[in-house]
């Protein structure tokens, strides 16, 4: 039977994630073989302190053919291991979601309808009902204003985990240079906007943490989001 993409690379970033790692593959496979000829898993561990390397090295274990894992050591922060992802993707298509287990994998389907609908080179998840805490749900609202008023990306949530990318966007923007704070998606798109690419967005489901603790919201995660932002408004508005 026809799937519904030649190939697909999907990543998976994680730091701390013992408990929620392999719940994450487990789902995510099916729906993976279901849609792909050819696939890969990538997992980056970003410097976990916890069960994350061990458990990863069980599953590329049993799939010693389709999953790589990528260490870092030390820690980088979301935007490294973020990179990490795109970079040691080998295939046409790219999609990626948290290793914390809060997305309904099985909406990698409506992304790829949605892409194939519409023709676009990156197809974005938004929130479908956010499942976490008011005040990072108010946090990320006025961060989206700040990015949507400084660099005119206008989309309806800058910063959900679940995209499906044309590898020819990877390989032809600027290479990003966030790194720590949580700028790093915003980042991707204001250069694959300003590079000419078609982006388009559907709904995602989204479900609450069971296990582990989110770390986007820390102080210093924050602040170093604003100086990447920053920096990269200053390098478009003044180095033109």
């Amino acid at each position: 039977m026809t799937k519904l993409i030649p190939e697909l690379s999907v990543f998976f970033p994680c730091y701390n994630e013992e408990a929620n790692l392999k719940n994450t593959f487990d789902k995510a496979l099916p729906v993976i073989k279901e849609v792909a000829d050819k696939w890969e898993v990538i997992i980056i561990d970003d410097g976990s302190k916890d069960k994350t390397p061990l458990i990863a090295s069980q599953i590329a274990k049993e799939y010693p053919n389709n999953l790589k894992i990528v260490t870092h050591n030390p820690n980088r922060g979301y935007g490294g291991a973020f990179k990490s992802g795109l970079y040691n993707s080998q295939y046409q298509w790219v999609a990626f979601t948290d290793a914390d287990g809060q997305f309904e994998f099985t909406d990698l389907k409506k992304l790829i309808n949605k892409q194939k609908e519409t023709g676009a080179d990156m197809v974005i998840g938004y929130y479908l009902g956010r499942k976490v805490p008011f005040i990072r749900i108010f946090g990320s609202k006025v961060w989206q204003f700040m990015v949507n008023l400084l660099f005119g990306l206008s989309v309806t949530d800058i910063d959900c985990g679940f995209k499906l990318i044309n590898k020819k966007v990877i390989d032809t923007i600027p290479k990003l240079e966030s790194e720590r704070g949580p700028f790093i998606t915003s980042e991707f798109l204001i250069k694959s906007k300003k590079a000419g690419f078609k982006i388009v967005e559907v709904g995602v489901t989204h479900y609450a943490r069971q296990f582990g603790e989110a770390t986007g919201s820390k102080l210093n995660v924050v602040i170093a989001g604003f100086k990447d932002l920053f920096r990269l408004w200053i390098k478009l508005t003044f180095n033109k």
